[in-house]
């Protein structure tokens, strides 16, 4: 089986497919993306086809390990996140040629379904309650938010006040019936964050997400001895080079790998495994598709340490499209109480829909995130 070609498909909200054609007449899917850049990693998955074309798609280690290691400049949001669509298609096909789910060609599953979460509120935080009571009802019962919105490096006891107030609302609305994981987004400075915790561990979230930016990565450490708060990050981090480093400081509770930024299934479940050495959990991050979604799980599904899954139903940033929207077997996707079973189709068990694929490329798809400024026209971290 050779690799002939490969058509890529920015489609709205803010995704990007890739199609990965064979001369068996197999595609596989994959979905390399990063949001707010995606015409970037477009040109990079285009110029990383030029090792692929007449390769056996088969070979995905020696692939993944000629894309990454073939240039002498490596790493980084761009190009992981170009490997990891190329790397999540090669899967898909691999599956598909051998009639089998791509959990059973990494050993097979070890947990029975996969618990979600679902997203309430938007980027500047507000009407959760409401939010969570709707989805209550669809059956979940956790949930993630944005923590706060805009906050200056040293703010005030007002700003602060503001946040806890928030939380206490929810969790004096719901008590102990739903839980929720608080993320700072990066927004929140060291000293803030020392102080946010601080004010927010009566509130009992399950987990604070990028307490601080990871270029300060060896705060976590710190932050963790501090709180008694599971600390989770990993969203931007984007090979397990990195994820060495705060797996041996410690501080993590949970580490959050993105399968369309961080390296792929190839890389991610080495990420995971790593982080089962060390006892922290894996959540991966997934605001995005279905391939990506589908990605996720099959690493979810070998993972011992897999606690549970991001996913975009719902969210904030879908608009125009919504998770399902591009997908045949819908069902498939079906969440009972927010649990999901493993996906029973070959490959990574979505069926794309092509021709809305295609008829939703040809319309422009150009989403940013917003650009903050502090009152003082400082820009703010989003």
């Amino acid at each position: 089986m050779k690799i002939k070609g490969i058509r890529l498909y920015p489609v709205a909200p803010r995704w990007v497919f890739l199609a990965i054609d064979t001369d068996a007449g197999i595609t596989g899917w994959g979905e390399p993306v990063i949001e707010g850049r995606a015409a970037t990693v477009v040109a990079a998955v285009e110029e990383l086809s030029l090792y692929l074309i007449d390769k056996d798609p088969r070979q995905i280690n020696d692939i993944w390990q000629m894309l990454y290691r073939g240039g002498f400049y490596r790493g980084g949001p761009i190009l992981m996140s170009a490997i990891a669509g190329i790397d999540q298609a090669l899967w898909d096909i691999k599956g598909k040629a051998l009639g089998q789910p791509v959990y059973e060609l990494l050993g097979g599953t070890c947990r029975d379904s996969m618990k979600t979460y679902a997203w309430v509120g938007g980027d500047d935080p507000g009407d959760e309650v409401r939010q969570m009571e709707e989805r209550l009802e669809l059956g979940w019962d956790t949930f993630k938010l944005n923590g706060c919105g805009a906050l200056k490096l040293i703010d005030t006891f007002r700003a602060v006040d503001k946040v806890v107030e928030r939380i206490a609302t929810i969790r004096e609305a719901f008590g102990s019936r739903i839980d929720f994981g608080l993320d700072f987004h990066g927004r929140v400075s060291v000293p803030m964050a020392k102080v946010l915790l601080k004010e927010l561990e009566p509130f009992h979230p399950l987990f604070v997400e990028e307490p601080v930016l990871a270029e300060q990565y060896e705060q976590y450490a710190k932050l963790g001895r501090q709180t008694s708060i599971v600390l989770a990050a990993g969203e931007r981090m984007y090979s397990r080079f990195e994820f060495k480093h705060v797996l041996q400081d410690g501080g993590l509770g949970i580490i959050q790998p993105d399968l369309s930024h961080a390296g792929g299934i190839t890389e991610c479940l080495k990420i995971a495994t790593m982080a089962e050495a060390y006892d922290v959990g894996l959540a991966p991050h997934c605001p995005l598709g279905p391939i990506a979604l589908a990605s996720c799980l099959a690493v979810d599904f070998v993972s011992y340490n897999a606690v549970i899954q991001e996913q975009s139903m719902g969210i904030h940033y879908n608009q125009e499209a919504d998770l399902l929207d591009y997908v045949v077997n819908k069902d498939d996707f079906a969440m009972t109480d927010g649990n999901i079973k493993p996906l029973p189709g070959p490959g990574l068990g979505v069926v794309i829909d092509e021709e809305a694929v295609k008829e939703a490329a040809e319309r422009p798809m150009n989403w940013k995130n917003p650009l903050w400024r502090h009152d003082d026209g400082c820009v703010a971290e989003w």
